[in-house]
């Protein structure tokens, strides 16, 4: 259920701005407003745990190492705060926010709700290079977990999941998703349970079967009401969430 990638760093290149550090300076694109760049920035310092859930973001410190001034900086901040990453609390700064469970299970079903919406909504676009690509990504997905390929299965199942979003061409719905499903799986150290990734795939496997039988309904449950749910998942969800909050919380805490 892994989906999303970390957004792209930023980088300051025009103007007086200081320049960041080359390590944390790529993947700019020319056409992005230097607020998009300051959230893309912020994002992926979250997600590679560089900025820390429980822990408050240094403004003055972006400020400085960005060579900008507050308001894109603020913009971006306002930005994370309506896709629910941070807390703007009065005269105390910016906080990091955990995640509960109770968010990750209402997360679940809102994508899964989604999805299986968007399916059914594309499913009479569905053609057989669509699904011929499902099968064989699952498939390499499956290879590279049997590999520990941890990064290429990631990508893989992106693409894989991308394949019916693309479909549709209901942006509002781009926009709504894609930050709850960054919220889900960039904030911890990305860690794999392979026994939880190999159920995932043969879930995969069954969507596929359905979609080849002509049974949109019944895909579209399986997706909503298994793939994407919090009790047909909880042991593993509850596994991998604790070994995160234990790592962050050793990252937290003063040596």
């Amino acid at each position: 259920m892994r989906i999303m990638p970390p957004m792209s760093p930023m980088s300051s290149s025009t103007g007086n701005r200081r320049p960041m550090k080359a390590d944390r300076a790529a993947g700019i694109l020319d056409v992005s407003s230097l607020r998009e760049q300051v959230y893309a920035y912020l994002r992926a310092e979250i997600s590679r745990g560089h900025i820390l859930p429980g822990t408050y973001i240094n403004l003055k410190e972006i400020s400085r190492q960005l060579g900008i001034s507050t308001t894109p900086l603020r913009d971006a901040i306002i930005q994370l705060e309506c896709e629910g990453f941070v807390t703007i609390l009065p005269r105390r700064g910016v906080l990091v926010k955990r995640l509960t469970l109770e968010e990750i299970r209402d997360y679940l079903q809102i994508i899964g709700a989604l999805e299986a919406s968007v399916f059914l909504t594309v499913f009479p676009r569905l053609q057989a290079m669509h699904i011929d690509k499902m099968d064989r990504l699952n498939g390499q997905m499956i290879t590279a977990l049997k590999k520990e390929d941890f990064d290429s299965y990631y990508h893989l199942n992106i693409d894989f999941h991308d394949i019916i979003l693309e479909l549709s061409t209901n942006q509002t719905l781009h926009q709504v998703i894609t930050p709850m499903k960054q919220r889900l799986y960039d904030f911890p150290p990305r860690t794999y349970i392979t026994e939880w990734e190999l159920i995932n795939c043969n879930e995969h496997s069954q969507f596929i079967e359905l979609i080849r039988r002509d049974e949109p309904q019944a895909a579209a449950g399986l997706w909503k009401d298994r793939h994407w749910s919090f009790e047909h998942h909880e042991k593993y969800i509850r596994r991998f969430y604790s070994d995160a909050t234990k790592y962050l919380q050793k990252r937290v805490s003063p040596r």
